[in-house]
């Protein structure tokens, strides 16, 4: 059975014909052709996958697409504006947090969804934000102290 859903990705109004049951992952990857968003586990625990919906880091492998009519998604495709990265990428980037870089849109948009909603995060709201998300070659320290040098420039930007 197929139904249409409608949402804005990206900042773009945008509508698929698709299975009720799909999940966004695939909507995403397959349907849209986003590729930046990661399939892992494909049970919610690496965070690969993860977009931000309404403002919310969430894992999209287990999000079907009929809860998300309607909604605000954020790929990680949707943060850079005219080639510029968002001050979230280039922190990740300068910090070294990047090896093989799998796991880094998931790790982006989590810290999106944290630092465009809370600039004044704690380092505890930090920490649990990126124990989210697996990594397997960068190690964390890196990632971690992207994520501290994120917040500085989001807090500098606003």
């Amino acid at each position: 059975m197929v139904e249409k859903f409608s949402f804005n990705i990206n900042g773009k109004p945008t509508t698929v014909e698709v299975d009720p049951d799909m999940m966004l992952i695939d909507v995403i990857r397959d349907v849209l052709n986003l590729t930046g968003t990661k399939r892992g586990c494909d049970n919610a625990t690496c965070g690969t996958c993860t977009v931000v919906i309404n403002g919310k880091a969430t894992k999209s492998c287990n999000t079907k697409i009929s809860k998300v009519n309607g909604a605000d998604i954020l790929t990680v495709e949707g943060l850079a504006v005219e080639g510029e990265l968002h001050p979230i990428q280039k922190s990740i980037a300068e910090s070294g947090a990047v090896q093989c870089g799998f796991c880094t849109p998931g790790i982006v948009m989590e810290l999106y969804g944290l630092l465009e909603n809370d600039p004044d995060a704690s380092e505890k709201d930090l920490t649990n934000a990126l124990n989210k998300h697996l990594c397997r070659c960068t190690g964390y320290e890196p990632i971690r102290d992207g994520a501290v040098m994120a917040q500085k420039l989001v807090k500098d930007r606003q």
